[in-house]
């Protein structure tokens, strides 16, 4: 599992979220949390994505984790669905707005049951710890474009995961 590593610049996105632990139920279904909020987002699309200003890509959203103080005692973190914007403008009351910082990522490319496996502990645990970088902030986000085909048809699928990495300092 080799990513490339980009520079980005910083992300404006639009969407919906939630915080607790979003595996409570054990597993990854499409009836879990996440499973929920993509639902509940997908259909605020369909009904009124009219009212999302500056949309840049229509056919791509982003599932953002974030780390919060109670990720490593509770399990609980926010977890953010969205699309990106390229300016805000009039954001619906009833989105959330959240501005990624212009940062390094690391881009692991993932398909098929890869996608729904453990590929946290394998970057995580695995990957980031024998390359020369460290996490440069405490969250991730999934990049779905027109490559990922939906749950039903993961075996024709892709997704990218996106991690935000520095340098090691030397010593580390």
């Amino acid at each position: 599992m080799e990513p490339t590593i980009i520079e980005q610049d910083g992300l404006i996105l639009v969407g919906f979220s939630f915080f607790g632990d979003p595996f409570q139920s054990g597993e990854w279904t499409e009836e879990n949390e996440i499973g929920r909020l993509w639902d509940r987002f997908i259909t605020y699309l369909m009904s009124y994505g009219d009212r999302i200003k500056h949309i840049r890509n229509n056919e791509a959203c982003y599932e953002v984790h974030i780390q919060h103080e109670e990720t490593a005692s509770k399990g609980h973190f926010e977890v953010f669905v969205g699309i990106e914007v390229e300016k805000l403008e009039a954001v619906p009351v009833e989105m959330i707005v959240k501005i990624l910082p212009p940062t390094k990522y690391a881009i692991f490319t993932l398909g098929g049951t890869e996608i729904t496996g453990d590929w946290p502990r394998q970057i995580y645990h695995d990957w980031l710890p024998a390359s020369g970088y460290q996490e440069a902030h405490k969250y991730n986000f999934q990049f779905y474009d027109q490559r990922f085909k939906g749950m039903d048809n993961l075996d024709d699928s892709m997704i990218d995961i996106y991690v935000p990495v520095k340098q090691k300092k030397q010593g580390q």
